[in-house]
């Protein structure tokens, strides 16, 4: 599995907004990561 194709300052700001490690965002699943931010989004609507 290769890493994610986003830029740093993406990792970062997705780190920040999920409370994970920057590591653990850059290696995740993409399919995850697409989850944990339409859930983000979601709670952002609300």
């Amino acid at each position: 599995m290769r890493p994610l194709q986003i830029s740093a300052e993406t990792a970062q700001k997705l780190a920040e907004s999920l409370n994970l490690p920057l590591e653990q965002i850059m290696h995740m699943p993409q399919h995850i990561l697409l989850a944990k931010m339409a859930e983000l989004q979601k709670e952002d609507k609300s």
